[in-house]
C-alpha cells in the first residue's frame, strides 16, 4: 500500500499512540497552518455499506506463531489486585491519563492469545471495553475485535489513517482521523460501539494524530491545524477551540476542570474545561509529543528535549526535570509515587515522582517510544526492538519478553489477563499467561 506523503513516519513523533508514534501531516520543520473554521455534521450519514474486500480472521496460537521468550523469576511479583473496573477506555486508562489499567495482567511466562491481521503497519494503541478491542490502523479502518477469540465484530471505513487510540466512552467509540486515503479526511468520529453507526463528525482543518479523552460528557482533541478542541460527546457540537503555537499531537488530560496538553510548538498549556481560556503556559526545549500524566496536583510529561518534566498542575512552576538520553515522546505513567517512561535512548526509567530521582533504567534493544501500563506490580511496555516487555515495577528487572514481528510503538491495554497491543507488522497481538 502506497502512503500519502503528507504522513512522514519518524522516530521521535507522537505516542505515542494511542500512539503511537507518527509524525503526519507535512514535511518536518513546516509552518503550521493558520486559523481555519471546522464544520460540524449535525446529523450522521448513516452506517457504512459493506467493504468488498473480504473481512480478515485472527490467527489462533500454534507452534510456529508463537513467539513467546520468557524469563520470568520464580517469585511472583508484588502489587495490587489490577482494579475493579475491567477496561481501557481511552489512552492510558483514564482522563488523567496515570497509565494504570484495569488488569488483571500477565505475570509469568508469555503465549500468543490470538493476533489479528490489519492492512499496514499499526501505531494506534488499542482501547478495551466489555470485552471488545477496539484499535485503529493506517489501512484507513477502526476495528473492534473480540477480546477472548480476535474475531472481527466490525470494522468502520473512516477513509485516512487511524493513528491515535480511541476512547470508548458510555457505548460511544470516539476517533481522530490523519492522512487521506479515500476521499475526506480530517475529522473526528462518534460511532456507536455495539453496530459501527455514525452518532456523528467534526471537520478539523488538519490530520488528527491526537487520541481524544472524555471526561463529563465532553470529547477533548488535538489536530495539525494546531488547535485543541472541546466536542460535545452526544451531538459533535463544538464547545470551544484554542489555538497553540504549533501542531497538537499530545493527548489532552482532564483533571479537576482543567485541560492539560503539549504541542510541537513546544509547549505544555492549561485550559479551563468549560471555556478553554488559558491558565498557564510552560515552555519546553523542544516539540512536546508526549501526553500529560497529572496526580497529586502534577504533570508529568516528556519533550523531545530529551527531558521528563514535573510541573505544578496549578501555576506551571516547574518542581523537576531528569534528562534521558533522547526524546521522550513516550507519555509517562504514575503509580504508588513513581514515574515510568520510555526515551528514544533505548530505555524505560523509573523515576521517584517527588523528587525525579532515578529508581532504575531498564535497557530494550531499541528506542521506546511506546508509553507503559502499570498492572499487578508490573510495567508492560513495547520497543522498537519488537519486543513487548514485562518489568518489575519496584526493580525494573525483566520478568518476561514477548516478540512481535515488528516494532511496537503502540501502548498496551492490560485487561482481564490478557495484554493487548499493535505492532508494525500489521498485527494486533492478544498476550495470555501460559
Amino acid at each position: 500500500m502506497r502512503f500519502p506523503w503528507r504522513c512522514l513516519l519518524l522516530v521521535g513523533a507522537l505516542m505515542a499512540g494511542c500512539l503511537v508514534v507518527v509524525a503526519c501531516g507535512g514535511e518536518e520543520g513546516e509552518e503550521a497552518p493558520g486559523p481555519a473554521a471546522a464544520t460540524e455534521v449535525a446529523t450522521p450519514t448513516g452506517a457504512e455499506t459493506e467493504e468488498a474486500e473480504p473481512s480478515r480472521t485472527a490467527v489462533l496460537p500454534s507452534p510456529t506463531t508463537e513467539q513467546a521468550t520468557a524469563t520470568a523469576r520464580a517469585e511472583e511479583p508484588a502489587g495490587g489486585d489490577g482494579g475493579t473496573g475491567r477496561g481501557v477506555a481511552m489512552f492510558r486508562g483514564d482522563p488523567a491519563h496515570t497509565g494504570v489499567n484495569s488488569g488483571p495482567g500477565v505475570k509469568g511466562a508469555p503465549k500468543l492469545l490470538w493476533r489479528f491481521e490489519t492492512g499496514s503497519p499499526i501505531y494506534s494503541s488499542p482501547a478495551v471495553a466489555d470485552g471488545v478491542v477496539y484499535i485503529g490502523s493506517p489501512d484507513g479502518y477502526l476495528y473492534a475485535l473480540d477480546g477472548a477469540t480476535g474475531e472481527e465484530r466490525w470494522r468502520f471505513d473512516t477513509m485516512g489513517w487511524v493513528l491515535g487510540c480511541p476512547a470508548v466512552v458510555d457505548s460511544v467509540v470516539y476517533s481522530g482521523i490523519a492522512g487521506r486515503l479515500r476521499g475526506d479526511a480530517y475529522k473526528v468520529y462518534a460511532l456507536d460501539a455495539a453496530t459501527k453507526d455514525e452518532r456523528w463528525r467534526f471537520r478539523t482543518a488538519n490530520e488528527v494524530c491526537s487520541s481524544p479523552a472524555v471526561a463529563d460528557g465532553v470529547v477533548y482533541i488535538g489536530s495539525d491545524d494546531t488547535y485543541v478542541y472541546a466536542l460535545d460527546g452526544a451531538t459533535g457540537e463544538e464547545r470551544w477551540r484554542f489555538q497553540t503555537s504549533g501542531w497538537v499531537r499530545s493527548s489532552p488530560a482532564i483533571v479537576d476542570g482543567v485541560v492539560y496538553v503539549g504541542s510541537l510548538g513546544d509547549h505544555v498549556y492549561a485550559l479551563d474545561a468549560a471555556t478553554g481560556e488559558e491558565r498557564w503556559r510552560f515552555q519546553t526545549g523542544n516539540s512536546v509529543r508526549s501526553s500529560p500524566a497529572v496526580v497529586d496536583g502534577v504533570v508529568y510529561i516528556g519533550s523531545d528535549d530529551s527531558h521528563v518534566y514535573a510541573l505544578d498542575a496549578a501555576t506551571g512552576e516547574e518542581r523537576w526535570r531528569f534528562q534521558t538520553g533522547g526524546g521522550v515522546t513516550s507519555s509517562p505513567a504514575v503509580v504508588d509515587g513513581v514515574v515510568y517512561v520510555g526515551s528514544l535512548d533505548n530505555y524505560v526509567y523509573a523515576l521517584d515522582a517527588a523528587t525525579g530521582e532515578e529508581r532504575w533504567r531498564f535497557q530494550t534493544g531499541g528506542g521506546v517510544t511506546s508509553s507503559p501500563a502499570v498492572v499487578d506490580g508490573l510495567v508492560y511496555i513495547g520497543s522498537d526492538d519488537s519486543y513487548v516487555y514485562g518489568l518489575d515495577a519496584a526493580t525494573g528487572e525483566e520478568r518476561w519478553r514477548f516478540q512481535t514481528g515488528d516494532r511496537v510503538r503502540s501502548s498496551p491495554a492490560v485487561v482481564d489477563g490478557a495484554v493487548y497491543v499493535g505492532s508494525y507488522d500489521g498485527y494486533v497481538y492478544a498476550i495470555a499467561e501460559e
